[in-house]
């Protein structure tokens, strides 16, 4: 049996980000490459590599056509869209897994064969297990239980619905990667009994593109953290419960800035430079 559900805090956070030290540069930051967004979904890409360059990542590579890269850089110019170093990868969201062409299905192959940690979202779920680097996935309730009933684990929804704790769990366990398993609480689970929970600060994070503002948060933190993963992957886990904490808490800043008001995937991500900030004074004050 794992430990007991640890409820992730503001103070765990802190532990998990860093500023830059004098002597950094953007790739001892840590460079994320990132393979989102479709023709029918372009503003995953953006919002994606939106939230990351704001989550301090020293340089983000987006991988895709060009159309989508041309929104990309619209939006962030100094976004990289050529090939290179890459020290983790966030693929996925916004992409149809029964839609991939031959070209992403080849991009895809060679992010998840470079063997850095790889955060795997929405229409790249199915390729978990395809590869050895440390991983973690980040489905909502109906993908989870589509993926798992792929694998031939009997589940449903609802059936997840009624037990998310215990369903991120047995994922984690059956699929042998980490798993953080959106909704009202998130619940962040890996194969070696770490189970973490975040409670959403406010319910309007329940709207289309959130999600891809989390891929990115979490995948800057990944990249961040390249070298202490390279020698200890369960930090993979602390980092997700991190990027669900920074995700809410950018969340419960927003709204409280337009009173409690409903809010957008980029005015989350506009938010995390100033959550980020935070936890590094509570770090400095710890």
């Amino acid at each position: 049996m794992g430990e007991p559900w640890q409820e992730w805090t503001g103070d765990d956070a802190a532990r998990w980000v860093k500023a830059p030290a004098s002597g950094d540069d953007k790739y001892t930051r840590g460079v994320l490459g990132i393979i989102t967004g479709s023709t029918d979904y372009p503003g995953a890409a953006v919002l994606g590599v939106e939230a990351a360059t704001r989550a301090g990542v020293g340089m983000v590579r987006y991988i895709g056509p060009r159309n989508l890269r041309a929104a990309v850089l619209l939006r962030r110019p100094e976004t990289v869209t050529v090939s290179g170093r890459v020290q983790a990868w966030l693929a996925g969201s916004g992409i149809d897994p029964d839609r991939r062409s031959f070209m992403l299905q080849g991009d895809l192959q060679h992010a998840l064969a470079a063997g850095v940690p790889v955060v795997l979202d929405a229409g790249a779920l199915d390729l978990v297990g395809s590869h050895t680097a440390p991983t973690v996935i980040t489905p909502h309730v109906r993908e989870l239980a589509n993926l798992l009933v792929s694998r031939e684990v009997e589940t449903s929804i609802d059936e997840i619905r009624a037990d998310p704790a215990a369903w991120a769990d047995r994922a984690a366990r059956e699929l042998g990667v980490a798993v953080l398993l959106k909704g009202a609480v998130t619940h962040i689970a890996d194969p070696d009994g770490d189970r973490y929970t975040v409670v959403a600060p406010t319910h309007w994070l329940a709207s289309a593109g959130t999600g891809d503002v989390l891929g990115g948060i979490l995948g800057a933190l990944v990249a961040t953290h390249h070298r202490e993963l390279a020698v200890d992957a369960e930090v993979l886990t602390k980092l997700a419960a991190t990027a669900a904490w920074i995700h809410g808490e950018a969340a419960r800043r927003a709204s409280a800035a337009v009173d409690g008001g409903p809010v957008a995937g980029l005015d989350i991500a506009a938010v995390v430079p100033n959550v980020v900030g935070a936890l590094l004074e509570r770090r400095g004050a710890a």
